[in-house]
């Protein structure tokens, strides 16, 4: 019998695979169709989409099972922060110089929308599968008396 976490680590890993997977089919995609700066491009929002997505649902994950009350406040600040990180990962690349000469910004940005959009995909449908109880129920009492 799997345990909730084990379901829950098995939903985050499978979903990095798979916006992972996605990510390189885009790569293999953009260097057929657009070359070089293209393929690089998908990569590097790839790896931008992925490493974000996955150290926010580990970190997540890891809250709920050390400190469940807090899971909600923290996932929440997590999501913040996935947005802002995202934010500056673009601010960074752009401002490195290498947009639009070695990474093609169009490419970058349809890696990171891809990823995001598979990955939520993903989660939201093995999420739905695994039916992890939102809640314990409470043991069954017998009630004094017999059945009424």
């Amino acid at each position: 019998m799997l345990t909730t976490e084990t379901r829950t680590h098995r939903t985050v890993v499978r979903a990095a695979l798979v916006a992972g997977a996605a990510a390189v089919l885009l790569v293999a995609v953009a260097a057929l169709v657009a070359g070089s700066p293209a393929a690089l491009g998908a990569a590097v929002g790839g790896v931008i989409a992925v490493g974000v997505f996955a150290f926010g649902s580990f970190a997540v994950e890891l809250v709920s099972r050390l400190m469940p009350a807090a899971s909600l406040l923290f996932a929440m600040v997590t999501y913040t922060f996935q947005v802002v990180a995202m934010a500056l990962a673009f601010v960074v690349v752009n401002r490195s110089g290498l947009l639009d000469d070695e990474l093609d910004r169009n490419w970058l940005g349809g890696a990171i929308i891809l990823g995001a959009f598979v990955w939520m995909t993903v989660q939201i449908v093995l999420a739905t599968r695994a039916r992890i109880p939102a809640f314990e129920p409470r043991p069954s009492t017998p009630v004094e008396g017999g059945a009424r």
